[in-house]
């Protein structure tokens, strides 16, 4: 039986450093930290004069921490009539604050596992599904996703440095070859070396095919303080198989 799933990863990475770091921050001051608790603890959304009124702060104050919450996604804004009267006369709807649906993660160093995660699941799915063996399906969605990545800009757009920065890669030049100084996935490897580091791979390879990167090739080669793969230039060796 032929079933086709298709990867889609909403808020990934690419976008999570800075943004996530600078909503952080935001929440480090302590009046915009209470405002921000009281918001999210209440089952409705809530008002600026509401939340000014229970931490007994000025409505200007309140309004202006709520508002840069708003800006770093931390909060969403909705607009809703209180009266609720509709029509002429029933005055401006008020604007009120709850909870984002956003999620925030920061990581020093940086780390992907809800990436690893999807991927993971993806393939015991799939292959509860087709009897595939799961270790196949995950190296197969893995370089699709690498893939997809790459595709994200026209060919020639981005170079594989940008793309290995813009994941938490932190890659850097070691002669001809290209080094990982940073895993994303570094715990999960630690545990689960075979797997995760097989999935980490044909990412990668899936990233160059995706970037139409032909001069380069990964290879599976773990050393103390890298990531388990390395970039070769394509005619140094051949490239090492995961099992």
């Amino acid at each position: 039986m032929a079933v086709g799933f298709t990867l889609v990863f909403v808020d990934h990475p690419k976008e999570a450093p800075r943004p996530d770091i600078s909503a952080v921050a935001a929440l480090d001051e302590p009046t915009r930290r209470r405002l921000y608790d009281h918001v999210v603890r209440q089952p409705e959304p809530v008002s600026r004069d509401e939340a000014a009124g229970a931490l007994g702060l000025a409505r200007q104050t309140a309004a202006f921490h709520l508002d840069r919450l708003a800006d770093e996604s931390l909060l969403d804004v909705v607009y809703e009539r209180r009266s609720g009267r509709t029509g002429p006369g029933a005055g401006r709807p008020a604007k009120l604050y709850r909870r984002s649906t956003k999620e925030v993660t920061v990581s020093l160093p940086e780390r992907h596992y809800e990436l690893a995660g999807r991927l993971l699941a993806q393939a015991v799915e799939e292959s509860e599904v087709t009897g595939e063996p799961a270790r196949a399906v995950l190296l197969r969605t893995a370089h699709q996703l690498g893939e997809q990545l790459a595709g994200e800009n026209s060919p020639g757009t981005t170079d594989v440095f940008d793309l290995l920065e813009r994941y938490g890669f932190e890659p850097r030049h070691d002669g001809d070859d290209i080094v990982l100084g940073n895993c994303p996935f570094h715990a999960l490897a630690r545990l689960h070396t075979q797997t995760v580091c097989g999935m980490n791979l044909h990412l990668l390879r899936g990233a160059l095919l995706g970037l139409e990167e032909d001069g380069l090739q990964a290879c599976l080669e773990p050393s103390p303080g890298h990531c388990c793969v390395r970039l070769r230039p394509a005619t140094s060796r051949p490239a090492t198989a995961s099992s």
